[in-house]
């Protein structure tokens, strides 16, 4: 496989960045991952981070080169994570279940497959022309699918942060699955949390991946976005895949797995929580500011590590 990777989050306007993102890849294979922690519930940051660590760590053992059934991982990985955070309440003894969002995507050999809970976005992008997007699991596009609501409210309307569908909630989450996608040298997958696709039009996000790179263009986003939102803006997470490449590419920022060793596997997604660094409530030093931005520089560290040891700058 041949792919460019990039990933980056803000914390716009709020105290705590609940977004979470992540990717691993073996040889054949690779998950492309991203979690909003829902703010008007307690401890979104840590449903993100269980949703993140359950389902990377399900594709780290089960992806052998490749997934055998990536529709059935996607939504058994998810229904998971739903377990694992109902378990994180009842150890932790907590008045309520945090919730988060999700968006998810495997690509192999030559396709993708994707899933997502809630209003955590996906698109699909080829040539500047948005292909595909996931619809978002609320109240506003119900409204929309019916006909009640204009499309053009989806920026303005009052419900369109009114969700049905996360991790976390009492009943178990509706995966709402793709079909398999083929890819084409150049194309895009893009995941992002609420705080960009509700700032800057679907056209202005595929018109900027178009004319640059993922390593600039996603940098360039979410400073626009974080500027657009203001004092109170949310947080603003984007990770971006593109297939294969194209002649816009410096090859230095392309990844070509086939030099890596059979079983291996790369990865961002943070290791499993240790719970003799929990406090009292279950909460980590992990998601204080410092460490979120500290933690966003490791990742970034961990992207040109990686890429030099197996060849590739």
């Amino acid at each position: 496989m041949r792919f460019s990777v990039y990933q980056e989050s803000h914390i716009g306007g709020r105290k705590v960045n609940q977004d979470r993102m992540g990717y691993s890849f073996t040889r054949d294979a690779i998950l492309l991952l991203l979690a909003d922690g829902m703010g008007g519930h307690i401890m979104g940051e840590m449903a993100a981070a269980i949703a993140m660590q359950t389902v990377g760590s399900l594709f780290q053992q089960q992806a052998q080169p490749t997934i055998a059934r990536p529709e059935r991982f996607l939504e058994d990985s998810f229904l998971a994570a739903h377990q694992e955070i109902h378990r994180y309440r009842t150890m932790n003894n907590l008045p309520e279940t945090p919730r988060t969002t999700i968006v998810a995507c495997i690509i192999q050999h030559g396709h993708a497959y994707w899933a997502h809970c809630g209003d955590s976005r996906l698109y699909w992008i080829r040539q500047g022309q948005i292909l595909l997007r996931t619809k978002d699991h609320s109240r506003l596009e119900t409204l929309i699918a019916q006909g009640k609501v204009d499309p053009s409210a989806r920026h303005t309307h009052p419900d369109r942060n009114k969700l049905f569908n996360c991790l976390g909630a009492p009943n178990s989450p509706i995966v709402e699955l793709s079909r398999r996608a083929a890819l084409q040298p150049g194309d895009l997958i893009l995941l992002c949390s609420d705080g960009l696709w509700s700032t800057l039009p679907d056209h202005l996000v595929a018109q900027r991946l178009q004319e640059h790179t993922i390593v600039r263009a996603i940098p360039e986003l979410i400073r626009t976005a974080v500027s657009i939102a203001g004092k109170n803006g949310d947080n603003t997470t984007a990770l971006a895949m593109m297939w294969e490449g194209d002649d816009r590419l410096d090859e230095s920022s392309v990844i070509t797995t086939n030099t890596l060793p059979i079983g291996s596997i790369t990865t961002t997604i943070q290791a499993p929580l240790d719970p003799e660094v929990m406090g009292e409530q279950g909460e980590q030093d992990v998601f204080n500011d410092a460490e979120i931005e500290k933690a966003i520089a490791e990742i970034r560290n961990a992207i040109h590590k990686s890429s030099k040891l197996t060849g590739k700058f």
